[in-house]
């Protein structure tokens, strides 16, 4: 399960479950996962919440109120993480494909717990001043300034840079997944780039219906040559 994280990010799983442990609760949730991320004093996470202007001692005293009593039954093994917890691995997971990450930190976690809407960790966290948006701008941020090879070099683009990913970059490295069930889509969009005017085309539909995966694939053809 653990597999693409971090050192830092299994060490935050870790500090989590001591945690849990530390106030005798017979579960892993959101909230004993930002009580971790603020123990991890070097990692990304909590420099993106100071950044966004949270107090790290509000923080843990909003956690500490919030936390349930200690439970009366012991717990053998490994304490089990709530539902909310695993779907702020969930998202971990796809908010670092979003953002082209090959790996999961403690950053990708802090993101999974301000997109999970249910969570106590994630609702005092937005209830203090964090956003998800602006936490994935600092994100992106962070990363490329501890990069040494994006510190040595200057882009073109910083503001594309920023705000977006270079898809035939991820194609190249072959970290988009392959696409399937969108070729007519694909091509439609091909034909309307390669018009002479009104060559702009726009992807309109519900979350989840497959429009970044047109885009990956579309950036799939342009790496493997299959464009006109």
């Amino acid at each position: 399960m653990f597999e693409r994280f971090t050192d830092k990010g299994r060490k935050i799983i870790v500090l989590a479950r001591e945690e849990a442990e530390r106030h005798q609760n017979d579960y892993l949730g959101t909230e004993h996962l930002v009580l971790a991320i603020l123990r991890e004093t070097d990692g990304v996470a909590l420099m993106i919440l100071k950044k966004m202007g949270l107090s790290t001692e509000q923080i843990r005293l909003e956690i500490e109120r919030n936390l349930p009593g200690g439970g009366t039954t012991m717990t053998f093994g490994e304490i089990p993480f709530s539902p909310r917890v695993k779907k702020v691995i969930e998202y971990a997971v796809e908010e670092a494909r979003l953002l082209g990450h090959n790996h999961i930190g403690g950053e990708h976690l802090l993101l999974g717990l301000l997109r999970e809407e249910e969570g106590i960790g994630g609702k005092i966290l937005r209830s203090l001043g964090a956003n998800l948006l602006t936490a994935r701008q600092l994100t992106v941020s962070f990363l490329r300034k501890s990069s040494p090879r994006e510190r040595d070099r200057k882009s073109n683009t910083p503001a594309l840079d920023e705000f977006g990913r270079d898809l035939t970059h991820l194609a190249q490295e072959g970290t988009l997944d392959p696409v399937i069930g969108r070729q007519d889509e694909i091509e439609r969009v091909l034909q309307i780039l390669s018009r002479r005017t009104k060559n702009n085309p726009v992807l309109i539909g519900e979350a989840g219906v497959g429009k970044t995966a047109i885009v990956e694939g579309l950036a799939q053809r342009i790496v493997s040559a299959e464009v006109p």
